[in-house]
This record gives C-alpha cells, structure tokens and sequence, in this order.
C-alpha cells in the first residue's frame, strides 16, 4: 500500500460527502498517483464503514467478462459491498435523486444458506452453501467521475473499486431455484429499457459459469480474512454492458424460463 491511513480516511469521507450531495468526486488516482489495488480496498472498507447504520447484506462480483477485463488492462474481477438499503424488489419504483448516474446491469445473484470461506473453496463448495439463485439487476452508481476534464484521463479499476465497485443497488427478482436446476452458463437475459431491447447476454460470459464467480470471491475474500456469510446476497457478475437509465426509464430484464425481474426511474 501506498496511502497513508489519513489518506485512506480522506478519500473515503469525500465519496461519502459526493454520496449524499449528489455531485461526484475527482479521480482518486490523480490525486494520488501511486495507488494499488490494496489502497483501493483500504478505501472502500473505509467508505463502506461510515456508513452508520447500513448493514451489510452481501457482496458484488464485478469485470467478470474478458471484454471489460480487456478494457480495463486487468486480468482479475473485483468485488464490493451490498448493504441493507440498497436492496429493491423486482417491479420498484426508484425514486427521483436517489443516484448521481445510474446504470444498469443484468446478474445472477446467489443467495447462501451456509458459510463460505477460504482459499481452497471449490465449485462444489458453493454449490452446496447455495440456498438458490434468482433474476436480478444490479444499479450501478459513481461516486467518482468516469473523465477527469482537464486531462481526460478516465477512471481505472482503482477508482471503481474505490468506489465500492461502483455498486449502488440491487433489483431482486421473485422466482428462486436450486442452483443445479438450470446449467447457469445458458441461462441468459433480454434487457429492455421502455419496451426497447437494449443489451441480451448468456451466463457463460461470467467466468465462463457464475458459479466460479462465486469461487474467485470467496478465494479473494479469504485474502483479507473476510468470509461469505449465511443468508448473503451475491451478484455474481454481468453478462451484458451495462444500461443507461433516465427519469422515467421502466427497465426490463427477461430471463425466459428461470424469471424476470424489472423497476422504474422516477
């Protein structure tokens, strides 16, 4: 790590300040050239911890996808936090200002009934601590500019993870089945913004099955003595780009047979 504890604290008080004010914050990798991977973690358990209150629910897998990992020039995904209040069910309503830019992108979110920890979990883990798996949408947000205007350098993946990933929220569908009930690496989405098809994608462009997404987290997460706990929410990753949203968007993700999930921008 490069980022002092003072820094670490700084960077996570601005992005809340740009939480609550609406108005997003420079690239923290301007500010501070020499920032890692770990500083960016630093930071974000740091954002997350401010947040009194809030409790955690869960966690986000991001950049699961060769393309975007591509675009990034990284070769890992990243992860974030979900908390209690980020949590809409499928048909919502998100109200006016709620966030600064929201985007939108269609997962397979898993939720466990049992423990999850270590750096030896295999598929077989997971699929076992799997309660079930269910249609969502996550809601992306950025705390953090996307282009700095004066340099137009954009945003790395520091920034993002920084920023908690870049997670906002989370859209949960209503059907749930065991995760061996359908071969996830088919199950697939249509994606509609006011009844206009916007984005379709397959399972298998996450980690080639969502459930080695699971298992790349719980591995990571084992680094930082962290651990997946019962009853938590895991959005395992997009297989689309991510949607545009706008005041009175209806957003619609079609997911044939294993359901549909929805909401609506004020």
């Amino acid at each position: 790590m490069s980022l002092t504890e003072a820094q670490v604290a700084d960077a996570a008080a601005r992005l809340v300040e740009a939480e609550v004010s609406t108005v997003q914050i420079g690239l923290l990798t301007l500010q501070y050239p020499g920032m890692d991977m770990d500083d960016a973690y630093a930071v974000q358990r740091a954002f997350v911890a401010l947040k009194s209150g809030r409790k955690g629910v869960g966690w986000k897998i991001g950049l699961t996808s060769k393309a975007m990992q591509s675009a990034l020039g990284i070769d890992i995904p990243d992860s974030g936090v979900l908390l209690d209040d980020m949590v809409f069910a499928s048909g919502a309503v998100v109200p006016a200002g709620r966030f600064i830019a929201p985007r939108i992108e269609a997962e397979i979110a898993f939720v466990m009934r049992a423990p999850l920890a270590g750096a030896d979990v295999s598929r077989a883990d997971v699929i076992a601590a799997t309660d079930y798996v269910t249609p969502s949408l996550e809601i992306l947000d950025t705390r953090i500019v996307r282009v700095d205007r004066a340099t137009g350098q954009g945003r790395s993946v520091i920034d993002t993870i920084a920023d908690n990933a870049a997670n906002a929220g989370i859209v949960l569908g209503a059907q749930r089945h065991r995760v061996d009930t359908f071969d996830l690496r088919w199950v697939g989405a249509i994606v509609r913004r006011n009844g206009g098809v916007e984005e379709t994608g397959l399972g298998a462009g996450v980690l080639d099955d969502p459930v080695e997404s699971v298992v790349w987290l719980a591995r990571r997460m084992a680094q930082y003595g962290q651990v997946i706990e019962s009853g938590d929410i895991i959005l395992s990753g997009s297989f689309v780009r991510p949607v545009e949203t706008m005041a009175g968007a209806l957003i619609e993700a079609d997911f044939g047979r294993f359901g549909a999930v929805s909401c609506r921008f004020e």
